[in-house]
């Protein structure tokens, strides 16, 4: 199904369009939220505002970039809006986590599937990880989780951005350098304490 057959479909409110949709994109659409919220629950909630905005908007498809590419727009601004309204619960949430010395059974809040190679130090380093990307300003933040979790190309990435290959590159290198700092900053305050 071509981009503007879906378009159309989703206009008429195609059972078929609809479903397709939704089967494409969903996933792809948790897994985006999920790096920006860093919890399931808000990432699924996200998902489906998502899909209801891309119904209610389908009109509003220009056509001027990919349906996926919009749809990424739409996930990405959906995200940091959710996180700019929910901020202080989103600290707290990092705090309890981050603290948190051991997870409780049955509440596996890992998208990714866990295999017996998982360590509770691999675990531990994600975090950290995740914590340090959570504190990249948005673009580079935006930049870094399309192109390293979601595997976009330089070109896919500029255009969810809407901006040039060159503008993800040079966001993309000062995203690492801010890593770099924070990781190393974060790993020497640790030896420090050992």
């Amino acid at each position: 199904m071509t981009d503007q057959e879906l378009i159309t479909g989703i206009l008429n409110r195609e059972k078929p369009a609809i479903q397709y949709l939704i089967s494409t994109f969903h996933r792809q659409v948790i897994k985006t939220a999920y790096h920006f919220v860093q919890n399931m629950d808000d990432a699924e909630d996200l998902a489906q505002d998502v899909c209801i905005e891309i119904l209610e908007s389908a009109k509003q498809f220009r056509g001027t970039a990919s349906l996926s590419t919009w749809i990424y727009r739409v996930t990405v601004n959906k995200s940091l809006n959710f996180i700019r309204k929910n901020k202080r619960k989103q600290l707290v949430r990092q705090f309890e986590t981050f603290f948190s010395n051991s997870k409780q059974p049955g509440t596996d809040q890992n998208p990714e599937p866990v295999t017996e190679n998982n360590s509770l130090h691999h675990e531990e380093n994600r975090r950290i990880l995740e914590k340090a990307v959570n504190l990249l300003p948005d673009n580079q933040r935006i930049a870094f989780v399309l192109n390293k979790y979601d595997e976009l190309s330089y070109k896919e990435v500029a255009d969810i951005m809407n901006t040039s290959v060159a503008s993800v590159e040079s966001l993309l290198s000062r995203a690492k350098q801010n890593l770099q700092k924070k990781l190393i900053s974060h790993f020497s305050e640790y030896a420090n304490r050992k």
